[in-house]
């Protein structure tokens, strides 16, 4: 994968890394503070590439040869937007209205490279299985999902019991949609 330009990852998220990792592309992490407000009247979608986009204008004066990857994922059910939650209640709040029903996963992604933009986002539809109160609440004492959108980890023990089944990308649940990165990646080669 040498041939892809380096990469700089402005994500704190182990998850991200973690992808990155297994796709063997050369990269490395600079963060940024960024407001991840955005506009009301936007769809997941829209909100999920306005906040990646924002993230990468924070480098746009500083970088030039170096890929900025960023990325910003977004819960939605019955039209509400989860974001991470603000307390382990919060958490228990958002698991219960995601226990027994289907929503979607959206994750923007913004490469910057030469000034350039491209931004792009996938969607999954996540259908959990009726979740116990004890399965919720155990969850949120031992894992804390508080940097987590939904307050779930798929890859974690909750998505391990409680996902039935995925319709699209494993990864971009995870937070990353690696194939369409890849892709985009190679694009940029050329």
């Amino acid at each position: 994968m040498s041939s892809f330009p380096k990469i700089i990852l402005a994500s704190k998220s182990p998850r991200r890394q973690e992808l990155l990792r297994l796709m063997d592309l050369d990269f490395r992490v600079v963060l940024k503070e960024v407001d991840e407000s955005y506009p009301e009247g936007l769809s997941p979608a829209e909100i999920a590439l306005y906040i990646a986009a924002k993230k990468a204008e924070a480098f746009d004066e500083d970088i030039n040869e170096e890929v900025v990857l960023t990325a910003d994922t977004i819960v939605a059910i019955d039209g509400l937007i989860l974001g991470k939650p603000e307390s382990s209640e919060h958490a228990v709040e958002m698991l219960q209205r995601l226990s027994g029903k289907v929503h979607e996963v959206y994750t923007g992604v913004c490469l910057l490279h030469n000034h350039q933009y491209n931004k792009f986002y996938d969607r999954s539809e996540v259908f959990f299985r009726k979740l116990t109160d004890h399965e919720i609440r155990s969850y949120v004492d031992e894992y804390q999902p508080m940097d987590k959108a939904g307050s779930y980890g798929i890859q974690q023990r909750i998505g391990l019991i409680g996902i039935e089944r995925i319709n699209g990308s494993y990864t971009n649940v995870v937070g990353l949609p690696t194939e369409k990165v890849y892709q985009q990646l190679v694009r940029l080669k050329n």
